[in-house]
């Protein structure tokens, strides 16, 4: 049984990733789980690199980003059923946030979009591929 679902989406993708959070909430309502809702906002990278963006940047940029993603989550599944959602903005490599999110949360599936495959990603994009690599837990991934 499914206690904890995680839904992976790029806000950059504009309502790209909706059809996959539509079908996270779906598979977390077959069980009553919780469901995650994470983005991951690109890292400063080198700490040199900070020094080029206004001082509190980071912190709106969160703001933004939850804002966003809370809309994103009432427009595609309504506000009740978004009232019960966790929002989780998280900073640095997004395969690499997505697993840590998932292992913190105790999540028992992840269900993630695949994006703008190349030629040597043919079926997944790269995140997507990785979180299947190396997930502890079972992934969805959902082709929209």
């Amino acid at each position: 049984m499914t206690e904890s679902v995680l839904c992976a989406v790029d806000l950059s993708n504009g309502d790209h990733d909706v059809p996959v959070l539509k079908q996270a909430a779906r598979l977390a309502d077959l069980d009553g789980a919780q469901l995650d809702v994470v983005t991951v906002l690109p890292d400063f990278g080198e700490s040199w690199v900070s020094g080029f963006f206004e001082a509190g940047f980071h912190d709106k940029a969160v703001a933004e980003a939850r804002a966003r993603l809370e809309a994103m989550c009432e427009t595609a599944l309504g506000p009740d059923r978004n009232a019960t959602v966790r929002h989780i903005v998280a900073t640095g490599t997004a395969y690499q946030e997505i697993l840590h999110t998932a292992q913190e949360a105790g999540t028992d599936l992840i269900v993630i979009g695949s994006h703008r495959p190349d030629l040597r990603d043919y079926l997944l994009g790269p995140n997507a591929a990785r979180v299947v690599r190396h997930s502890n837990c079972s992934v969805y991934v959902v082709r929209p």
